[in-house]
């Protein structure tokens, strides 16, 4: 077994960064008074971009897991994605330590910081067929030039390495992007999660799911980190606060509470650490002093918060 110690210092291992913890909106959101906003404008509450995430398996080379709007922020203010001065060649001035960039699903807050991207650095897209097709179909998306940014498929259940992670995509239940639901039938590339593994750990990451499968309970079976959809507490959250008309249901999302939510579908399961990321400005946790936030502490969750890092050492 490789000694913990030595693996850290040359940086074997599992390297995960949340690098944005919100659903659409951020937290605070910009147009939003609630509960939560306010607390988290007055810093009773830490605040978030939207969902995104790095991860790497030795610390220098990362891979991205959808990019949010504020993608640029988000690189700004984690020194790891920086640009390293010993990997620029020659006379060039630019490089980025980001191989590449998966996409779960077609939603603003997943695509829209790819057009942050676009400044000649090279990079993998992977993306279902369906996303790709989404993005190809938008012009906007074609300043990512393809002698820069390649496009490889996200096939369900067929693993590719990259950056030595090893991914496999697979299927959960989802809806459509909320601005094509009028517009296309539901696929299913529309909502994918991914299984993450390099040394010996293993990630799997859901940050958006409208209910638990018998096959996602297998594949989450024995994880050493689940960061899973935390959107909404109850699934009428945004309709009794006056938010919305909008049930989580009706978003894709299933709730984190009651008995066919997140915790209760998932807690027979053996997982090293339960994360809830993609959380909503309206959700109750992100208050750290809520009776909510106990709950989901007692039950063994954590609230995915911006800058968090995790490190699983290689076995």
């Amino acid at each position: 077994m490789t000694n913990p110690a030595a693996a850290s210092a040359r940086g074997d291992g599992l390297h995960i960064l949340i690098l944005g913890a919100a659903a659409g909106g951020g937290f605070p959101q910009w147009n939003c008074a609630c509960p939560g906003c306010r607390a988290a404008r007055s810093g009773g509450a830490p605040g978030s971009g939207q969902f995104s995430m790095a991860l790497s398996a030795d610390g220098r080379d990362w891979v991205l897991i959808n990019a949010a709007p504020e993608i640029l922020q988000q690189i700004r203010e984690t020194p790891a994605l920086h640009p390293h001065a010993g990997q620029i060649q020659g006379d060039g001035l630019r490089h980025s330590p980001i191989s590449a960039v998966v996409l779960t699903n077609a939603e603003i807050d997943a695509v829209a910081g790819l057009l942050s991207l676009r400044e000649g650095g090279r990079f993998a897209l992977w993306a279902s067929e369906t996303v790709h097709e989404i993005l190809v179909q938008n012009s906007l998306f074609a300043v990512l030039r393809p002698e820069n940014v390649s496009r490889p498929q996200l096939v369900p259940d067929q693993p590719f390495t990259v950056a030595g992670l090893e991914i496999t995509a697979f299927t959960v239940p989802g809806t459509p992007a909320w601005y094509l639901r009028d517009h296309k039938a539901p696929d299913a590339g529309d909502t994918l999660a991914l299984e993450i593994r390099t040394a010996g750990r293993r990630a799997v990451i859901i940050p958006a799911c409208a209910g638990v499968t018998g096959a996602m309970r297998d594949r989450i079976e024995g994880a050493d980190i689940l960061f899973f959809d935390g959107t909404l507490w109850r699934d009428d959250e945004m309709i009794r606060a006056g938010l919305a008309q909008k049930t989580g249901a009706s978003m894709g999302h299933m709730s984190i509470s009651g008995p066919d939510g997140a915790i209760a579908a998932l807690s027979d399961l053996q997982i090293g650490r339960r994360v809830f990321v993609h959380i909503n400005n309206s959700n109750p946790v992100l208050l750290p002093s809520s009776s909510e936030r106990r709950a989901l502490g007692q039950s063994g969750w954590e609230v995915g918060e911006k800058g968090a890092r995790y490190t699983l050492c290689s076995i």
